[in-house]
């Protein structure tokens, strides 16, 4: 018995001396792992930065899909009435109906007329004329090989602004007032209006 009592106390005692230097090396062992999570972490968002900076900003019609051309092209025809109940038109096209901003709308036209500052509409149809005659960028959207791509105007939403070019700042410029172009620019985030459709004619949103 008093054998097995002084094993059991030598044992404990080579695990006591063991101790110190076992925390030591797990003390190691933590930062080390922290510290490959934090170079994960911040290698993806370099990549998801370099991508952002790579995108290609196209513009015109020659190289969307017909879907996608359709849905422009009937927004476009509201936009030249001047009436905005004719873009109810458009909006009503897809069983997926448009985001028009963070809580859903029941009624399309109602909304755009109250938030228009005329009133009437007309300034959201300018606003779409501008922003569809601007310049887009090509999105992945899901798994969907035949439909997997979405189309974003204007591209000011997607890629850095502190790197547009003078030229590119212009066209910025006929979008915003110089104020708001200048704030966007310097938080690196684009705040106004952008429209979104997918490569199979859905008008996915229209919103700040």
């Amino acid at each position: 018995m008093r054998k097995t009592v002084r094993t059991a106390f030598s044992v404990l005692g080579l695990f006591v001396l063991a101790l110190p230097p076992l925390v030591h090396c797990l003390s190691g062992v933590a930062p080390a792992f922290a510290q490959a999570a934090k170079g994960k972490s911040d290698s993806s968002r370099k990549q998801q930065a370099r991508s952002a900076a790579d995108l290609e900003v196209t513009y015109g019609v020659a190289k969307l899909p017909a879907p996608v051309a359709e849905m422009r092209e009937a927004i476009l025809a509201a936009v030249r009435s001047g009436n905005i109940e004719e873009l109810r038109y458009a909006f009503e096209l897809n069983e997926l109906k448009p985001e028009l901003g963070p809580e859903p709308v029941s009624d399309p036209v109602a909304y755009w007329k109250k938030i228009s500052g005329d009133g009437e509409g007309r300034e959201i149809l300018a606003a779409l004329a501008e922003l569809l005659d601007a310049g887009y960028v090509t999105l992945p959207l899901g798994r969907d090989l035949e439909n997997n791509r979405i189309y974003v105007w204007p591209y000011f939403a997607e890629v850095p602004l502190a790197k547009l070019t003078p030229a590119q700042q212009v066209e910025l410029l006929r979008l915003v007032p110089a104020a708001a172009a200048k704030e966007m620019m310097g938080s690196g985030k684009y705040t106004h209006w952008r429209l979104a459709i997918g490569a199979d004619g859905t008008w996915h949103s229209f919103r700040k």
